[in-house]
């Protein structure tokens, strides 16, 4: 089996960055220390090299739309989010028919059964975002195909076998709190948003066992000194974990540096929330039955509403960094505490024996290196 080295790196650790080499054996970091030896070298003086990237939240990419993808186009999206560092992905469905559901969930099967052998972004599960949302706050989901909760609206939602499931959901509508008990019961991970529920029915989600936040302060009630929202009491709650878009639209910088002061290093996760025309640059799209504009990282649809975003991983990294974040609580929010939300044990940090997920980027926060399970996606000559 064929080894690879990476000598002079700087390895962004849970306890902060570390100069040392990293041998790469079969799917798995095998060493970490001096004195090693491999089949092949690689210098990557200059680069840090972090956990590859995983994202919880991610509707397609590249002219793909997780909604309508077939498992060519899954593979597709998941060569492209490779290239900027990702190597863990939940393919996201805005709310559609069971007929969609049955058929894409089919493709992820078809997809995770040949992705090991692929150096892209391997498929860990499927986020169900919005079925159960509040209309008012429906962002660019379509509430057509709303739910309440009744008790049984869960039985036709086709599952991932073996794989993670999170579904976003409002507390506040009819059954929300009894859906977080199926949604645990199931093993799925309930995720509060796009809502405005008060925070005593947040409250009755949290202690059914809701844990997690869909993109912290969109779709969502707003903080206010008398009123906290579901944005105050997301930031303030203790034993809660958020997740954030780091483009700079969705959340203006100042407040995305707020949030990590606030839920600290290991309750915040960076997501894409990554849109079918991502990659395709500026122009105008059809997008879940909508014309968006796309503008730099603007998206915007007939409804004047924010429609995903057109980042990766790797810019909603740049984009903390710029805020002076350091390397090493990068590595936990964009790739420990998504591992730790989706419970995957065996990646989100540089280990021996975890898997050799990785990514390096250079001091302009440009990806150096890549590898999924050990195969080389990217690798700058140097």
């Amino acid at each position: 089996m064929a080894s690879l080295l990476l000598k002079n790196a700087s390895l962004a650790l849970p306890e902060g960055l570390v100069s040392s080499d990293l041998l790469i054996s079969g799917v798995s970091i095998e060493r970490i220390g001096s004195g090693l030896s491999g089949d092949e070298t690689m210098d990557l003086k200059g680069s840090v090299v972090l956990p590859g990237f995983i994202d919880l939240h991610n509707h397609g990419a590249v002219g793909i739309d997780v909604n309508e993808a077939d498992s060519a186009g899954l593979l597709k999206v998941g060569e492209f989010l490779a290239e900027s560092g990702v190597t863990s992905w939940l393919p996201t469905f805005v709310p559609d028919s069971v007929e969609v559901y049955s058929r894409v969930v089919g493709a992820m099967r078809e997809a995770v059964s040949i992705q090991q052998s692929e150096c892209a972004a391997q498929i860990v599960g499927v986020h169900y975002e919005g079925i159960f949302a509040n209309t008012q706050m429906c962002g660019a989901l379509r509430p057509e195909f709303f739910r309440e909760f009744s008790g049984t609206e869960l039985d036709d939602l086709p599952e991932l076998d073996g794989r993670a499931h999170l579904t976003t959901f409002a507390p506040e509508v009819r059954g929300g709190v009894e859906l977080v008990r199926k949604l645990k019961v199931k093993g799925w991970i309930p995720s509060v948003g796009h809502t405005r529920a008060d925070v005593a029915t947040l409250d009755a989600a949290y202690d059914a066992g809701a844990r997690h936040v869909t993109h912290l302060f969109n779709a969502m009630s707003g903080f206010h000194h008398r009123e906290i929202g579901v944005a105050g009491w997301a930031l303030t709650k203790e034993g809660l974990t958020c997740d954030i878009i780091a483009d700079g639209m969705h959340v203006a910088p100042q407040i995305l540096a707020l949030a990590l002061k606030m839920k600290g290093a290991d309750a915040l996760a960076l997501i894409s929330d990554s849109v079918a025309p991502t990659g395709l640059g500026d122009g105008d799209f059809s997008l879940w039955g909508e014309n968006i504009a796309i503008k730099g990282r603007t998206t915007k649809n007939d409804r004047g509403s924010i429609a995903g975003s057109v980042i990766t991983m790797a810019d909603a990294v740049r984009t903390y960094r710029s805020l002076g974040t350091p390397w090493e609580v990068i590595a936990k929010i964009a790739s420990s505490n998504p591992a730790s939300i989706l419970g995957l044990e065996d990646r989100g940090v540089i280990a021996e024996g975890k898997r050799a997920d990785l990514v390096a980027m250079d001091v302009e926060g440009r990806v150096t290196f890549v590898s999924v399970g050990g195969k080389v996606r990217v690798k700058v000559s140097r």
